[in-house]
C-alpha cells in the first residue's frame, strides 16, 4: 500500500489530503506555479501526514506567493505538523492558523 496525496482547489483556498512526504510531493512540486496561481489560502486540515520534505515544500509554496505580493495563508495545521515547524523553528516563516 502506497501513501498518497491528492489536491484540490475551492476557489482561492487549495486543499491537500492524504500524506505529504519526500514520496508524494512530485506531483505537487510539478504543478505548483498552476496550482497556485491564485491562491490565497492552503488548507493542510486533512493531511494525516507530512515528512521533513512535505514541509520545505510548505516552506517554498508560501515564498512563491510571497514573490507574487500574496501572502498564504496555512489553515488546519495537526499538532504533528506545527511541532515539526517548532522543531526546526521555523514559526517565524511558517505561520499556521491556530483556528481549527
Amino acid at each position: 500500500m502506497s501513501a498518497a496525496l491528492s489536491f484540490e482547489s475551492q476557489q482561492q483556498t487549495l486543499i491537500l489530503r492524504g500524506e505529504l512526504d519526500r514520496e508524494t510531493l512530485l506531483p505537487l512540486w510539478d504543478q505548483r506555479e498552476t496550482l497556485l496561481a491564485d491562491k490565497t489560502a492552503l488548507d493542510v486540515s486533512q493531511l494525516q501526514r507530512v515528512d521533513s520534505s512535505g514541509l520545505a515544500l510548505l516552506v517554498h509554496l508560501r515564498e512563491l506567493q510571497r514573490q507574487r505580493g500574496v501572502e498564504l495563508k496555512i489553515s488546519g495545521a495537526t499538532d504533528r505538523l506545527k511541532t515539526l515547524i517548532a522543531l526546526y523553528n521555523l514559526q517565524a516563516i511558517m505561520p499556521v492558523d491556530t483556528a481549527g
